[in-house]
């Protein structure tokens, strides 16, 4: 019995410095990390050039966070969702009325297209159906439930003040059916 004892005491005795040592040594690392400097991220207010939007990366021997390497749209869609913000305005289109020509409803758009999905009225009556609104041609009818979109254009408006020719690739809208119907029937 008392051999048990010392060989159990011969164990603990070799564990117990290698334990502290470990110990030691990592509030020692800790310490020398948390006085490195911290970078600054910048807020969403404080983005105004593309050059603001690459982030500062992650510290060499660490896995970045969302945050230190997102760059670019990716990285503001972040930031403004750290601020509550919804940049790229993600929220449904209003389905709780008909869309008609006097009331149609309304799809912001920063883009010359966006491209709208109706799933009828009653929301979900029929299978989704995708417009395409365009800056030229911003109304659009569902063929199926005749639902009415139109497309609010937020984006930089043109200047004016140098001569481009909008239509130097000869494209022109194809014809639609609607293009055919009497005026006073709209």
């Amino acid at each position: 019995m008392l051999s048990r004892t010392a060989v159990a005491v011969a164990r603990r005795a070799t564990a117990a410095p290698a334990l502290r040592r470990s110990i030691a040594t990592t509030v020692v690392r800790r310490h020398a990390e948390s006085k490195a400097p911290t970078v600054h991220i910048k807020t969403l207010s404080e983005i105004k050039t593309k050059e603001d939007l690459i982030g500062p990366g992650a510290k060499p021997g660490t896995v970045p966070t969302d945050i230190e390497q997102a760059t670019g749209l990716e990285r503001l869609e972040i930031l403004g969702k750290m601020e509550g913000v919804d940049v790229f305005d993600m929220k449904p289109l209003d389905a709780s009325r008909r869309g008609t020509m006097e009331n149609p409803i309304s799809v912001r758009s920063a883009g010359d297209e966006q491209y709208a999905g109706c799933t009828g009225f009653p929301a979900d009556s029929h299978n989704v159906i995708w417009l395409t609104m365009t800056r030229e041609r911003p109304i659009e009818r569902c063929p199926e439930c005749g639902n009415v979109y139109k497309m609010e254009y937020l984006g930089p408006q043109d200047s004016h003040d140098h001569d481009h020719d909008h239509d130097h690739h000869g494209f022109e809208e194809p014809k639609t059916f609607a293009d055919f119907v009497k005026p006073q029937y709209w």
